[in-house]
């Protein structure tokens, strides 16, 4: 097998978490151009006629889309078991799908935490067990979680979504651990500053919106385009000995 051919995700299938918008949209679809279909689910995708669907197949993908809140525990384990049934192997998991609440610490609501960890942290351990374990009964498989530059600092007034990504990357580490011998990769990618809907309150900011933008090497905010080439060399048999990493995709800002 050549290289190149390392990168093919032809025959494969990947779900692919929060997949309405943004970044995951991003990312199934980076997956669907290297040959995966796509399995796609969020709280508001509809499950029929959606764009993703529309761009997917137009890739010469197959695509199956879900409507799901995965912060309901009893409807995440109901959505787990329909793709399971519709689509018996997952060969890839991307754990995307996420939220942020703003607040400073002392006026952050047990209501705020607990909508961001559900969601950032106990959705996504459910999610990666749950699929797995097949993985692991397979011999195969490839998860990567969706971290964040918030996984190495700490952020102002999102003391949440810092601690659910900071969990995210001691999870991804804690599961490599133990799968990496039984031919699952789990790693994760920390995106820096994307623009997107999530970011747009931080964009539009007077103060830290320029000088955010004045901190990157880069110079500008990524893409969601600019994960792709990540997430399909993680999710590709070319990442087959890399295990447990957190990858920043953030145009040098950990670096700097």
């Amino acid at each position: 097998m050549g290289v190149l051919d390392k990168f093919s995700l032809k025959g494969k299938t990947a779900l692919v978490t929060g997949s309405k918008r943004g970044l995951g949209k991003a990312m199934a679809l980076g997956l669907a151009a290297a040959g995966a279909d796509i399995v796609g689910v969020s709280a508001t995708l509809e499950e029929t006629g959606s764009d993703l669907e529309e761009e997917v197949t137009a890739l010469g993908c197959k695509c199956g889309c879900y409507r799901c809140d995965l912060r309901d525990r009893s409807a995440l384990y109901e959505f787990i078991g329909k793709v399971k049934a519709d689509h018996p192997v997952v060969d890839i998991l991307v754990s995307n799908a996420g939220t942020i609440e703003r607040a400073p610490v002392a006026e952050h609501t047990d209501e705020q935490w607990d909508r961001v960890i559900e969601l950032n942290l106990n959705s996504q351990f459910i999610l990666a067990r749950e699929f797995g374990k097949d993985m692991i009964a397979r011999g195969y498989g490839k998860i990567v979680f969706t971290a964040s530059l918030l996984a190495f600092q700490g952020g102002f007034i999102v003391p949440g979504y810092a601690a659910a990504k900071g969990g995210l990357a001691q999870l991804t580490k804690a599961m490599a651990n133990e799968w990496a011998s039984k031919g699952v990769n789990v790693n994760a990618i920390a995106p820096g500053y994307m623009a997107t809907e999530l970011t747009s309150a931080l964009q539009s900011d007077p103060v830290r919106g320029p000088a955010i933008s004045a901190r990157i090497p880069a110079g500008e905010w990524g893409k969601p385009e600019d994960l792709q080439g990540a997430v399909v060399f993680l999710c590709s048999d070319a990442a087959n000995y890399v295990h447990g990493v957190v990858l920043p995709v953030d145009g040098g800002w950990m670096g700097r």
